[in-house]
């Protein structure tokens, strides 16, 4: 089944059924078939055909879906750029993709003025002009696309849940961002793959506040609500008051954020853990987890977090915490339904139960491959399992266990640390907000362990304070030598802390 195939499927099952809420509007199944109908038709007139990529910089709105599933309708593919970017990653990725068209707000017309000369295969800017009058010259606009195109779709050729629907590029922490191609078969197998694993049906409710852009919310806050016929909520961005504050009006049965979201809302004070009763799913993902956050939301709110974990090229979700029986703090969980899993040594051995190695995943979610780059693509994909470079085990009961990434790994005097075990026990201090752990030069042993601490509101500490607390709880090779302290950790923008910033 095909993105659009599923989309036409919830227009005929659910017509009248509430599919998407944002602010004061609301689109009903139908309403939301006949937009991206109407998009696809509007792209379809510029010349956007089967095998074309189509860039798409918005922040979180029904437009985004509309134009994301009518481009992926005409069988061309989403290049989907994260909102943070400055203009020369934005350029970066637009030319690397050879995207020819562009759909943006307003809000960063002022920026893609300024680069637009550097687009090597741009030839159209539609701008999402929805709610204020476009005003910028040589675009096109997407208020006028909606109001005037026909809701009736027909194309010339066939769209295969074999085609490309999207090409995710990863956060490039080495070298450049790499494009993951997904095809309409890895994202709608994923979806179902989850929706499987977590029991959702057409009486979910879910709120997305978590970036479009980003594969954890397409997947869990998009893609699976519309294939089980649900509800979703969107917001614009993740403001707490504003979450914590919908979930009771929209009688909110799903959320889905990343860690610090999280330790956000512990910060919140006097919340009526009522409120949240209906909550059945809080997805966790996009970075671990500290534990002691997952049992301060338990003791504050009543909600039972479920830590999950995917890979931008795995469409994303390859494990979860099951939403039906035992839930273990501090692990991955369990493989979704049609999802393996491998744990290997270096060799490519597989390891025993509870020892440690690369994780190794496969299942109809995995990517084809990188765009233009065979080489990396060969390296990543070995006989239909995606090597992640994430080191991890698998204890008796089948649950997954994250160590560490291998390129986080430090070693001190030949022995390893994995930055993971040190920040858990950061986080059971009473003054930290957050913490990263990384590894620094070391003349003597080649690195030594370094903390980066941000306080509760308040609080100070002294960097003799948090290694002497430490001290009582790790072994001395693992402890930190070094303590900073900030205002805040750097982040990216789905929430994830940017530990190459810190180094």
């Amino acid at each position: 089944m095909t993105l659009g195939e599923m989309i036409e499927r919830g227009s005929n099952a659910y017509p009248e059924k509430t599919a998407i809420k944002f602010k004061d509007m609301v689109w009903t199944y139908t309403d939301l078939n006949n937009d991206i109908n109407k998009a696809a038709n509007g792209l379809k007139k510029l010349g956007i055909k089967k095998g074309d990529k189509v860039g798409l910089l918005m922040i979180n709105s029904p437009y985004f879906v509309i134009t994301y599933f009518g481009i992926v309708k005409l069988g061309a593919t989403v290049v989907p750029v994260n909102v943070m970017f400055k203009g020369g990653e934005i350029v970066y990725q637009l030319n690397d993709s050879n995207a020819v068209v562009l759909i943006t707000s307003p809000r960063f017309m002022p920026l893609i003025a300024q680069i637009r000369d550097q687009f090597k295969t741009v030839k159209n800017v539609i701008v999402q002009d929805i709610y204020e009058e476009n005003s910028f010259p040589g675009t096109i606009s997407l208020a006028e696309m909606l109001k005037n195109e026909s809701a009736d779709l027909d194309l010339d050729y066939n769209v295969s849940d074999d085609d490309i629907a999207v090409f995710l590029y990863t956060s490039g922490t080495t070298g450049n961002p790499k494009g993951a191609m997904l095809t309409h078969d890895n994202l709608v197998a994923n979806a179902d793959q989850t929706r499987m694993a977590t029991d959702s049906t057409d009486e979910d409710i879910t709120l997305c506040v978590l970036p479009m852009f980003h594969s954890f919310a397409w997947t869990t806050c998009v893609t699976l609500p519309l294939l089980c016929g649900g509800k979703i909520v969107i917001h614009e961005s993740f403001v707490p008051q504003a979450f914590l504050k919908t979930i009771p009006e929209e009688n909110i049965t799903i959320i889905a954020a990343v860690p610090t979201m999280y330790a956000v809302l512990l910060q919140v004070p006097e919340v009526n853990p009522d409120h949240y009763k209906k909550i059945r799913l809080a997805y966790s993902g996009g970075a671990a987890m500290p534990v002691e956050v997952i049992k301060k939301i338990d003791e504050k709110y009543r909600i039972k977090i479920l830590e999950g974990y995917g890979l931008s090229e795995t469409s994303p979700v390859c494990t979860v915490n099951p939403w039906k029986g035992m839930r273990k703090p501090g692990s991955i969980g369990i493989t979704v339904p049609g999802v393996d899993c491998r744990i290997v040594d270096d060799s490519g051995n597989d390891v025993p139960r509870n020892a440690p190695g690369e994780l190794l995943f496969r299942g109809r979610n995995v990517m084809k491959g990188y765009y233009n780059l065979p080489e990396a693509t060969a390296e990543a994909l070995k006989d239909g399992w995606i090597c992640t470079g994430d080191i991890g085990y698998m204890d008796d009961d089948g649950y997954i266990f994250i160590i560490d990434r291998k390129k986080d790994l430090i070693i001190v005097g030949g022995l390893n640390v994995y930055p993971r075990e040190v920040e858990e026990i950061l986080y059971t201090h009473p003054k930290v907000a957050e913490a990263a752990v990384i590894g620094v030069p070391d003349k003597l042993r080649g690195e030594s362990v370094k903390a980066v601490i941000a306080l509760k509101q308040g609080e100070t500490a002294a960097e003799r304070e948090i290694i002497k607390y430490c001290q009582e709880k790790l072994a001395n090779y693992k402890l930190p030598k070094s303590v900073q302290f900030m205002e805040a950790l750097p982040k990216t923008s789905t929430g994830k802390i940017l530990k190459r910033a810190l180094k």
